[in-house]
């Protein structure tokens, strides 16, 4: 039997494990990357974890999320994560250089090779053909200090793609499509892997648009071959040698195939609240829009903005319409500078910000109240844009100009003549704004340096045989990580400083839970399906293990999530029977029981001591996690071998 794309890079990488589904695997990790939001946490731990240099390949540190410098904490964390980085081996990418993602993929990424980002979208490098998986910082530490990533072996999908995208039809049209028929559910435990006839008419920055989307599906990671699109790009970038072909054998075997004819799509848009809740765009002509937000890791390449800046050239944004643009890296903004588009971008009326997240993670620009914003973004999580009512729709960059011009969410497809685009032969190429570590020889001489918000890591404790808690919070499905711990420009500054965190903890849920937790001592949350979906960031599980949650107990995980859990030394833990999810409620007093027998089975028992009712949990643990978890998470446990 042959194999696929994925499977080729994880057998050359391979360390530990077979390559069985659903088998734990140990991966071999070539590139890392970091963003501010995570960065700092991420640090703090290779420092604790002891080694002066990193091992990886390549590891870059990125400033893209926390730009808005309004305090001394978010300039604070850039200086940590800059000294930090030049001490130990990490180039430091600068604010103003661009989004992690956009800049990874122009200068660094490199076909075949393995990369871990503490970033839930870090599989946008799948758009060149990198086996790129979102993880959470502690997993990012110990690979940049040479040790192995784990992973659950995925199954393996793929998407046939036939014909080619009408006009004003384009990549993310593809991701809202794959997610309307999957769900954020449908790519949980696989590989999405991109082929077929269709694939040879999209550009690598519209396979980045695709792979970067995947994330919303649940999926592990979504690659695409590297072929001669592939290789054309990266000679453009000035990488040509580091291109290498990338296909899947003709007998590889796939767990499900999913046939998509571009020439069928219509553009789409995804409604409130989620990415998979998406309709026709033309379904929604009447609807009024009050802002427009175009970048973000998902549409901000050079190929996107200069279709923004032709269907703008000559007219004027709504008045009723505030609109943002907002390119992907430094890159891009010169050469639209140099080639006259951004121009004609600012004559439109349009605001330009700074090449970094922005509003994609509430960062400024949130929508008036229950105001309607269009956002080429990844995310329309409720209360994501930093306005609780905000109702933000996704969609591409072609029907976010259609409906800034005429003030109403607007089928592009009516605009009028055919955009005639193209890809430079050469990109603009300049590095001055990543910063080389300091050489070994040199490294011992750097200060890290270190701002007041900066707090310790929060102690973790070893699971017990027997443990005790009060249920202080039950919620539903789909509860996004942006629900356990929010973003936002009044919360992300404070990304370093566990403590203060911890107030804002379920947030919008329920914002009595962090004193309730606090006083409860030790507790469990009670959870819905695909629980923790969303972003990598670990500090939804780093907060309610300072505020004592010892387990969560839900129907399904997400995998980012769940394993970020276990590294903190909190047990997830799933219902047998997801009909007794009805039966617990908050407040309950509840004993697990028998836990370190019952972590060997794959079953613990559940006592509720206020309904005097038994229930059975699967858990679903290697060998490995459970030493994590007995040792208290994966610190302690990295440290400790």
């Amino acid at each position: 039997m042959g194999l696929t794309i994925a499977q080729k890079i994880i057998q050359a990488h391979l360390l530990e494990g077979e390559m069985k589904v659903g088998e734990e695997i140990a991966l071999r990790i070539d590139q890392t990357l970091t963003q501010d939001a995570t960065g700092t946490m991420a640090y703090l731990e290779f420092e604790t974890i002891g080694i002066p240099r990193v091992k990886t390949e390549r590891s870059v540190a990125y400033i893209d999320h926390n730009t808005l410098q309004c305090g001394f904490m978010n300039a604070d964390d850039h200086r940590y994560i800059g000294s930090v980085a030049k001490k130990h081996g990490v180039y430091f990418s600068r604010p103003g250089n661009g989004i992690c993602h956009q800049v990874h993929l122009e200068r660094f990424g490199i076909p075949g090779k393995t990369l871990i980002g503490s970033d839930s979208h870090t599989p946008t490098g799948g758009g060149i053909g990198m086996l790129a998986m979102g993880a959470g910082g502690l997993d990012v530490a110990v690979a940049m200090g040479g040790g192995a990533y784990y992973i659950t072996m995925p199954k393996m999908y793929k998407v046939n793609l036939s014909g080619k995208l009408r006009p004003f039809v384009s990549a993310k049209d593809v991701s809202l499509e794959i997610l309307r028929r999957l769900s954020v559910k449908g790519g949980v435990g696989a590989i999405i892997e991109w082929g077929g006839e269709g694939i040879k008419t999209l550009s690598v920055p519209e396979r980045a648009t695709i792979t970067n989307m995947g994330t919303e599906l649940g999926a592990t990671t979504s690659i695409f071959p590297s072929d001669e699109i592939t290789k054309k790009f990266l000679e453009a970038e000035g990488r040509g040698g580091d291109w290498v072909e990338l296909k899947s054998d003709e007998d590889a075997e796939y767990d499900k195939i999913i046939d998509i004819n571009l020439s069928e799509l219509k553009p789409l848009i995804a409604c409130p609240h989620s990415p998979d809740n998406v309709v026709t765009v033309d379904s929604l002509s009447d609807v009024k829009c009050d802002q427009v937000c175009i970048g973000s890791c998902t549409n901000s390449s050079l190929l996107d903005m200069l279709k923004v800046a032709a269907m703008l050239k000559g007219k004027t944004v709504s008045a009723d319409v505030s609109l943002s643009i907002a390119p992907g890296s430094k890159q891009v903004l010169r050469m639209l500078s140099d080639c006259g588009a951004l121009g004609d971008i600012l004559a439109s009326g349009a605001r330009l910000l700074e090449c970094a997240c922005g509003p994609c993670i509430g960062m400024g620009f949130s929508p008036n109240s229950a105001g309607v914003s269009l956002r080429t973004f990844n995310r329309n999580f409720e209360g994501r844009s930093g306005t609780a009512d905000g109702q933000v729709y996704l969609v591409s960059p072609e029907t976010a100009v259609a409906s800034a011009l005429t003030g109403y969410i607007t089928d592009p497809t009516t605009f009028g003549k055919k955009l005639s685009v193209n890809m430079p032969r050469k990109f603009f190429i300049d590095d001055t704004a990543v910063i080389e570590p300091a050489s070994p020889e040199q490294a011992a001489e750097v200060e890290v340096l270190r701002g007041p918000n900066i707090k310790p890591f929060p102690n973790a404790n070893p699971v017990t045989d027997t443990m005790k808690a009060e249920c202080v919070l039950k919620v539903g499905d789909n509860i996004t990580t942006d629900h356990i711990m929010p973003a936002g420009a009044k919360i992300l500054p404070y990304r370093s400083n566990i403590p203060y965190l911890s107030q804002f903890c379920f947030a919008v849920c329920d914002p009595k839970f962090p004193e309730r937790a606090k006083k409860a001592g030790q507790s469990i949350v009670i959870g819905g399906s695909n629980y923790g979906q969303g972003s990598s960031r670990e500090h939804a599980a780093l907060v309610p293990l300072y505020l004592g949650v010892r387990a969560v107990i839900a129907k399904s995980f997400a995998r980012i999530h769940a394993a970020n859990l276990i590294n903190a030394g909190i047990m997830p833990l799933v219902f047998a029977n997801e009909e007794d999810y009805t039966f617990i409620g908050q407040g309950d007093r509840l004993v697990l029981e028998n836990v370190f027998e019952g972590m060997d089975k794959g079953e613990i028992t559940l006592v509720d001591k206020t309904t005097r009712k038994t229930y059975q949990l699967k858990c679903y643990y290697t060998d490995r996690q459970k030493a994590i978890l007995k040792a208290g998470g994966l610190l302690q446990f990295t440290k400790g071998e």
